[in-house]
């Protein structure tokens, strides 16, 4: 063995080390929808807009956010040239724009129709705020996966079978135009959710459920009831189970109307009072973190 090849081989190999940025979508016009499209949507895409300098290092190719691809891969080279990146994978690190930037970059490197390869573990780098023109996500809603293929593949009898198994698993979502990042979907025939991603920093937004919560101010109406809360990438997101039936558009009022108690209350900054504190220990003890 040649004395280079040796030391080659013995050389102790570099150690990625994880980086955990708790929002990790922070300083994007559109933080609350990005988190809504990792966690609350199941069909949907929006067109991404690469910096110019991107543009001219890695060519000019359409670049499409989906919120899922097949077998959940981080992104797609398509045989037509188009990227597409997926925000719900399988594996991810503590940064995901760092991810999802590697993702994008990764696809932009490979030729069309070829699979596209990303570290577990990216490291300090690019994210998706140095690689995007920034801007509101232009977002379209899906009642099924057709979006993922170019014609041709369309014609793959295999390909479709696994399309029309990837469409089974969607359930009825509704974006709600009262209030940003607002969905309503269908959990069962009988049961409903409207989820809605809050944009304030934790602690001022869970302040002002607590108060809320307190004065009876909660809910969204008649047979709804606040389920709880959950925190995804930094951010809260109330959840309220809602009757079945009717569907979401119905619940645009309702929601108009409690996200204007909510704003209104947002303003106050006095300390808590005693049934406002006692009301927030309540809406801790019923939070989930998903990210």
């Amino acid at each position: 063995m040649s004395k280079r090849r040796k030391s080659r081989e013995t050389a102790p190999k570099t150690k990625v080390r994880d980086i955990f940025v708790a929002r990790p979508f922070e300083g994007l016009a559109d933080e609350t929808e990005w988190i809504a499209l990792r966690e609350l949507v199941p069909a949907a895409s929006a067109p991404l807009t690469l910096k110019p300098e991107i543009v001219e290092e890695y060519g000019d190719r359409s670049v499409t956010l989906s919120t899922v691809l097949p077998m959940a891969w981080p992104a797609m080279s398509r045989r037509d040239g188009k990227v597409f990146i997926g925000l719900q994978r399988h594996v991810q690190s503590g940064d995901v724009s760092r991810d999802l930037a590697v993702a994008i970059l990764g696809a932009l490197q490979t030729e069309p129709g070829n699979t596209v390869s990303v570290p577990a573990l990216p490291g300090e780098g690019l994210r998706l705020q140095d690689i995007l023109v920034d801007s509101p996500l232009e977002i379209t809603m899906h009642e099924g996966f057709e979006y993922w293929l170019d014609p041709e593949q369309m014609q793959d009898a295999t390909v479709k079978a696994s399309l029309e198994r990837a469409n089974a698993s969607i359930y009825p979502t509704v974006r709600l135009s009262s209030a940003k990042a607002a969905y309503w979907c269908r959990v069962a025939p009988d049961k409903s959710h409207v989820r809605w991603v809050l944009g304030e920093p934790e602690d001022q937004a869970l302040n002002a459920l607590s108060r809320l919560s307190a004065a009876g101010d909660l809910l969204l109406g008649e047979d709804t009831k606040f389920a709880g809360m959950f925190r995804a990438h930094g951010l809260l997101v109330p959840v309220w189970d809602v009757p079945g039936e009717p569907e979401g558009a119905e619940f645009e009022a309702a929601l108009a109307d409690f996200a204007k108690r909510y704003s209104d209350i947002l303003a106050v900054d006095e300390p808590l009072d005693a049934a406002a504190r006692r009301a927030k220990q309540g809406l801790i003890g019923r939070q989930l973190t998903l990210r």
